[in-house]
């Protein structure tokens, strides 16, 4: 094994340590009103040591979205490993996404809220990662299709947008609740897969832990 370059493993760390104060920054003062300068105060460093890693202020946040979507795509794959049954990943997939929302309620509150404001993001980026991480779902449905689990009509492009969707919303209404703590995303996770596997499955059957209402969020 090559040794380490000490160089390098600074550069790293101070990378991450940069990433990690601007998800804080973010959710707590929102991407418009942040400043470098409030990140690099987060951070521990001078204002120039950001700007020997990231260009500008949106650099820095396209940079958590490709990063912290690859970690997310990483785990939920390692999450799928070894799980035969298509419709039950469906279940897995849901429960997987609405706990990296619960265990990192900053990063959600970025990736959820923040980054929708970036007009780098909206008009110019992209969202590569994004589509890897639908693909995994799609890749799923095919499978339960050719397996002959999943109805054989059903568009995976369609559905991997459908479920993201109703995902992606749930957890906006997490972030955005002033009661998090009745709005039981675990719950939720059972759902949302419930709904899913009942609709593409052939037959109509229902994979794994039985169906949970999702609460009133206030």
């Amino acid at each position: 094994m090559p040794p380490v370059d000490p160089a390098a493993r600074e550069r790293t760390d101070k990378h991450d340590l940069i990433l990690d104060a601007a998800i804080e920054v973010f959710a707590e003062k929102g991407f418009h009103h942040a400043r470098i300068s409030d990140i690099a105060r987060r951070a521990g460093v001078a204002d120039g040591t950001i700007y020997l890693y990231f260009r500008n202020k949106d650099d820095v946040l396209l940079t958590i979205f490709e990063e912290k979507m690859g970690i997310l795509i990483a785990g939920v794959l390692a999450a799928l490993d070894g799980v035969d049954d298509p419709l039950q990943k469906v279940r897995i997939f849901a429960r997987y996404h609405f706990r990296q929302v619960e265990d990192h309620r900053a990063l959600a509150e970025v990736l959820q809220i923040e980054l929708r404001l970036s007009n780098k993001f909206l008009k110019e980026y992209r969202p590569e990662k994004l589509w890897e991480y639908l693909n995994v779902f799609a890749n799923i449905v095919r499978e339960g299709q050719e397996r002959g689990v999943v109805r054989a009509e059903l568009d995976p492009f369609v559905l991997m947008w459908a479920f993201f969707g109703a995902l992606d919303e749930i957890a906006m209404q997490w972030v955005l609740a002033k009661r998090r703590d009745k709005f039981s995303l675990e719950a939720t996770a059972d759902t949302v897969a419930d709904v899913f596997i009942r609709g593409m499955a052939e037959g109509g059957s229902i994979a794994g832990s039985p169906a949970s209402a999702p609460h009133t969020v206030e």
